[in-house]
């Protein structure tokens, strides 16, 4: 795995012309990191194609091979992963470098909390921060047991548990992490799992889990709460896998394509889940025009092709509960906003303090930084937007070694007057490592 070095990488985004072309988007990061702990479950060969290979994904491949599986990369960018079984994974020699990837620590400690092992997770600087304790604490109702840094942080340590005791748990806040995670420990856990989610979060992990030929149920109550069920001690049959494009990815080229007049480009083979489509709807809601053609399903996915064209935005105040199908997305729709006519409040954030930064208060003082005026809130942001009018630019944003934080801003910069300055754009890596090839392909000048 990449380790980046200690050298920031500052980079200045200057205001582009319109913006025209056909691209595509990295593979879907949920789905990607799914794909390799799954396949590696699974017993016989799996095939994925369109893998993300950023820094998260492959420390999530690297600590499946750590626990036995053989991961093989072929010249045409296919992945082959041989698994070793439910309950088949081993005692990994060294710690389980997770890089910045919380997807990868989170699911990964439900994967192991039924097996009879023990594992450290170490991290980054930035990942090293974050809290750990909403997966730690229902895991520890199994059996497992963990050692943590103080604050419920890593470095940490955890004792799976063989056989571990079945959970029926309601989430307390929506999290997709969360939930896969208890869904991952019920695998090689006798008896039956149950997660109740009061509010729906993405479906990645029921939809693939499903696929590998999981016994996995889910039902819908009146008032929209979903209940999911996993009977344990699964069979997990190798699948070929068809990762859509990452729709949180797609954000960055489809807010860019909107702000920058005169604008037309089309992103092609984008994941359209509706657990995660929030942001084209509050998009179109905010005067966006974003079209979906050639919709298809693609292994159990929704996937289509974007085109999008630049248009006038007008402010808007979502309701709280879309949250969850838009979460990651939230930075970039900031920079709409704050180019839209009007005011635009969100609320119902809080899971964004507990992101690779506190991308509340880090999105409030960069919007600040470039001449937006904001207003910071416990839970959101409100935001005066310009009326289409350029942003003043400057910089350098601090981004906290969040990549979100520093694409959003890459935007920013392109429909800004003196242009704006990213701290460090090493992060980008994590997530979307062709990003500035992509902006340079669409007609920008970075």
């Amino acid at each position: 795995m990449t380790q980046h070095s200690d050298i920031p990488a500052p980079k200045t985004f200057t205001a582009a012309p319109a913006l025209s072309g056909s691209v595509t988007v990295p593979g879907d990061k949920s789905i990607s990191h799914r794909s390799l702990m799954l396949s590696a479950l699974a017993v016989g060969e799996s095939r994925v194609e369109g893998l993300l290979e950023g820094e998260d994904v492959l420390a999530t491949a690297a600590a499946m091979r750590a626990m036995g599986a053989d991961i093989q990369r072929d010249a045409d960018g296919v992945w082959h992963i041989h698994g070793v079984g439910v309950g088949g994974l081993l005692q990994p020699e060294t710690a389980l470098d997770m890089g910045n990837s919380g997807t990868s620590t989170r699911l990964l400690m439900g994967l192991l909390a039924s097996h009879d092992l023990t594992a450290t997770f170490v991290g980054d600087a930035s990942l090293s921060k974050r809290p750990m304790a909403r997966v730690t604490e229902p895991l520890s109702r199994i059996g497992a047991s963990f050692t943590t840094s103080p604050g419920d942080r890593l470095p940490l340590t955890m004792k799976g548990a063989c056989p571990a005791v079945p959970l029926d748990y309601t989430l307390p806040v929506a999290s997709a992490q969360v939930k896969s995670a208890i869904l991952l420990a019920g695998l090689n856990t006798p008896g039956i799992t149950r997660v109740v989610e009061p509010i729906p979060t993405r479906d990645h992990s029921e939809r693939m889990l499903k696929g590998f030929g999981a016994d996995l149920k889910v039902e819908v109550q009146a008032d929209g709460t979903r209940i999911v069920t996993l009977a344990g001690e699964a069979e997990l049959k190798p699948q070929n896998i068809v990762v859509p494009g990452d729709p949180s990815s797609a954000a960055f080229p489809m807010v860019a394509a909107l702000l920058v007049p005169g604008s037309k480009i089309s992103i092609a083979n984008v994941g359209l889940n509706t657990t995660r489509a929030g942001l084209i709807d509050l998009l179109r809601e905010m005067g966006g025009s974003i079209e979906v053609v050639n919709a298809r399903e693609v292994g159990g996915e929704p996937v289509g092709d974007l085109i999008v064209t630049a248009s006038a935005l007008k402010g808007v105040e979502p309701d709280p509960a879309r949250a969850p199908s838009m979460i990651d997305e939230y930075p970039v729709t900031f920079i709409a906003a704050a180019l839209a006519e009007g005011r635009s409040v969100f609320r119902g954030l809080e899971e964004l303090r507990v992101k690779e930064s506190d991308r509340i208060a880090t999105m409030a003082d960069g919007l600040r930084a470039i001449g937006v005026q904001v207003e910071e809130l416990e839970d959101g942001i409100i935001i005066d937007g310009s009326g289409g009018a350029p942003l003043a630019g400057g910089g350098p944003i601090a981004t906290k070694l969040d990549h979100r934080i520093a694409m959003s801003f890459a935007v920013a910069g392109l429909v800004s007057k003196d242009g704006v300055t990213i701290d460090d754009m090493r992060p980008v890596a994590t997530s979307f490592p062709t990003f500035v090839p992509l902006l340079q392909t669409l007609g920008a000048v970075t």
